[in-house]
């Protein structure tokens, strides 16, 4: 077993990394985490997805204690410090290590008095953590989710973000047989919730290939789609391959294409786990020759706000500078799917967004652009979906809907079809 100090230590790189480096966490972690023997990773990993989650409670409560904001890396070794205290870890082994990681590094080195005078003071006062509010969005990202859906809605989406999100599987096949074997909850849709899971890979039925771990919301595309057997299917953006694990346990004749060729391995890596098969494709979706498809899933690249309950390092690694370009992106993704469709075929278009100009505007302009195209509402019309959730665009789901379960990811869901 490793010292904990070295695994504190790797939090706070990594808080460095997604704060002053706004790197995403799935682009740090490998390198980080392979620093750490095995059994402290899952460690590392939890305290810095509970300091990133608990932001905002954090940098409040060390206002009072700050005359002056500290350079990043210290006040990212006090956030860490708050959000173990706060959390119930023991105080005494929280602070020392904190102080020695100050010492470690010559720029942080002078703020070793600071860190260890505040923590304790932080730890008389660690009461008042669960009186503060419900962490914030950032600005950036809080201003147009309140101008498209309103302060309820949005104070909804902030506290199913700070709850954080279970673990959901997919079966391969027989959903309450899988529930019985991981002592999960079936949910109306069809997924198995966890609200432990512990160590993946030592789940019944993991080395066999039984299921795979896909957020309930994000099972919901695939379903739209239908995919029948021996159907020609493209799912545009395929990685890391749930959706295309269920279009190839329906039985269709898969095409998975996605330009990551690291992304894609994970795709093989999935299939060759769980003995499904599909067309493996590493190119950009913009120039794939291919088709006519049958029927097409267009999971296209977005600002991914609809996961933040699952990934707390996304409002501070972004800013929403990337927006506009992603917009465009998908409009051509959009259309460039349509052309590679049967004239009976089919297109599913969704996102892990929250934002409405990723998903229903998205739909409203390609109406516009393509004479005979339409929505299919009764594709989206599926168990567990209730009716208030489709719009005349198509599925809107929040992080808060089925909050008393362990809520969802956001994400919007469409299917087109030409008249």
């Amino acid at each position: 077993m490793s010292n904990p100090k070295d695994v504190r230590h790797v939090v706070v790189d990594l808080l460095d990394d997604v704060t002053v480096e706004k790197r995403l966490l799935s682009e740090a972690l490998p390198k980080r985490l392979a620093k750490l023997p095995a059994e402290d990773r899952a460690r590392a990993q939890r305290l810095v997805m509970q300091t990133l989650r608990g932001m905002d409670r954090c940098d409040r409560m060390l206002g009072p204690f700050l005359r002056q904001r500290p350079v990043p890396r210290v006040l990212n070794i006090l956030r860490l410090g708050v959000a173990e205290i706060c959390n119930g870890g023991a105080a005494h082994g929280v602070v020392n290590a904190c102080v020695e990681i100050a010492k470690a590094q010559v720029e942080t080195e002078h703020a070793r008095g600071l860190v260890n005078a505040v923590l304790r003071k932080i730890d008389r006062e660690k009461a008042k953590w669960d009186t503060l509010p419900i962490p914030r969005l950032p600005k950036w990202l809080r201003k147009p989710l309140l101008a498209d859906y309103g302060k309820e809605a949005v104070a909804a989406m902030e506290a199913a973000q700070f709850a954080g999100a279970p673990v959901d599987l997919t079966a391969k096949g027989d959903a309450a047989a899988l529930a019985v074997a991981v002592k999960g909850e079936m949910l109306p849709m069809g997924s198995v919730r966890l609200a432990d899971a512990g160590q993946i890979t030592n789940l019944p039925g993991y080395a066999e290939g039984d299921w795979w771990v896909q957020d309930v919301a994000a099972t919901l595309p695939a379903k739209v789609l239908d995919a029948q057997t021996g159907e020609t299917v493209l799912d545009m953006c395929a990685a890391p391959g749930g959706k295309t694990m269920q279009l190839a346990a329906a039985g269709a004749n898969v095409t998975a294409l996605d330009v990551s060729e690291g992304r894609m391995k994970r795709v093989e890596e999935n299939l060759t786990r769980t003995k499904l098969a599909a067309e493996l494709v590493t190119g950009d979706a913009l120039e794939f020759e291919g088709g006519p498809f049958d029927a097409i899933l267009l999971d296209a690249p977005c600002t991914a706000t609809g996961t933040i309950r699952r990934h707390p390092d996304l409002p501070y690694a972004k800013d929403g500078s990337e927006f506009p370009g992603l917009f465009e992106l998908q409009e051509y993704m959009i259309d460039r799917a349509l052309g590679l469709l049967k004239p009976d075929g089919r297109l599913v278009y969704c996102t892990c967004s929250l934002l409405i100009d990723e998903g229903e505007e998205q739909v409203r302009d390609a109406l516009a652009r393509h004479e005979g195209l339409a929505v299919d509402l009764d594709a989206l019309r599926l168990p567990g979906v209730e009716a208030d959730w489709i719009g005349p665009e198509g599925l809107r789901l929040f992080p808060h809907y089925m909050a008393d379960q362990g809520g969802m990811d956001g994400f919007f869901i469409t299917c087109l079809r030409r008249k």
